[in-house]
């Protein structure tokens, strides 16, 4: 594992890259399959983080709508999906809630009109008039992502929840390929080196833990927002305990953290 392998502050995996194998297809299953807990273990346990990045989004944007909820608990793109389609939560479509999911993405990502457009096979006219949308309704997130490019053209950085800078140098380039460039990663700069940050936070206070109360369980693995542990003697219920205590407090938001857990004998079955 490479602590700097990443301009984001996320940790990268070499020689093999344990972080890229497949989830979402049938082969990617296969795949995961073959990864099994050792002889003499109960299982594997895996913890993730749920939208994360668009709890952190809520966070810093302040916008009321998208903090109230998480708080409640909502499905987010089915709640966004009904306040964009001016529909009730359950007349949200399963073709509603994907465009509201690819835009609420998108939008942390620098993600054009063209490009959302791309994304969904839809007309560039209809993207632009579904960003609009998103917009009208959700102003303070718009405010946000302004603020965020314009700050770090400003002071030459962004700058995590936690402090943790990240130059941008081309900001001010002339090139305008470049500079535009620089402008993307600088929007969700912010909001994916908090969530670095907070996995990593977990990460440490998981590991004292582990070592305090002696446990022999494992964490063997992290991926993006996911961690991978190898329990052993009867130790799941306690280690359930402290990933799911550890991960849900590794920061203070103004939306919970939430995690969720599975369990299994291969890293597959351990999907929650």
């Amino acid at each position: 594992f490479d602590q700097t392998g990443t301009s984001r502050g996320r940790l990268s995996s070499l020689k093999p890259n344990l972080q890229n194998i497949p989830v979402q297809t049938e082969v990617g299953h296969k795949i995961r399959s073959s990864f099994g807990a050792s002889p003499g273990s109960d299982g594997l346990l895996t913890a993730d983080y749920s939208q994360i990045e668009m709890r952190i989004m809520a966070h810093l944007s302040g916008d009321q709508n998208l903090i109230e909820a998480f708080r409640q608990g909502e499905d987010l793109h089915q709640y966004v999906g009904a306040k964009i389609f001016q529909v009730e939560p359950e007349s949200v479509t399963p073709i509603m809630r994907t465009k509201v999911k690819a835009m609420s993405y998108g939008l942390a990502y620098g993600l054009s009109a063209y490009g959302l457009a791309q994304q969904l096979s839809i007309s560039p006219s209809e993207a632009k008039e579904l960003m609009s949308s998103y917009f009208e309704r959700f102003e303070p997130v718009r405010r946000y992502l302004r603020k965020v490019v314009d700050q770090a053209r400003e002071e030459g950085f962004t700058e995590t929840l936690f402090g943790r800078r990240r130059p941008f140098p081309d900001l001010s380039s002339p090139n305008r390929m470049a500079r535009q460039a620089a402008e993307r990663q600088a929007l969700n700069a912010p909001i994916q080196g908090t969530a670095a940050d907070i996995i990593k936070i977990a990460m440490r206070d998981i590991g004292s833990d582990l070592r305090v109360k002696k446990l022999k369980s494992e964490m063997i693995l992290q991926v993006h927002d996911e961690l991978v542990f190898e329990v052993r003697n009867g130790e799941r219920k306690s280690i359930e305990g402290i990933v799911a205590a550890r991960m849900s407090g590794a920061a203070e938001l103004l939306v919970p953290l939430e995690v969720q857990i599975g369990w299994g004998s291969n890293w597959h079955s351990a999907a929650h």
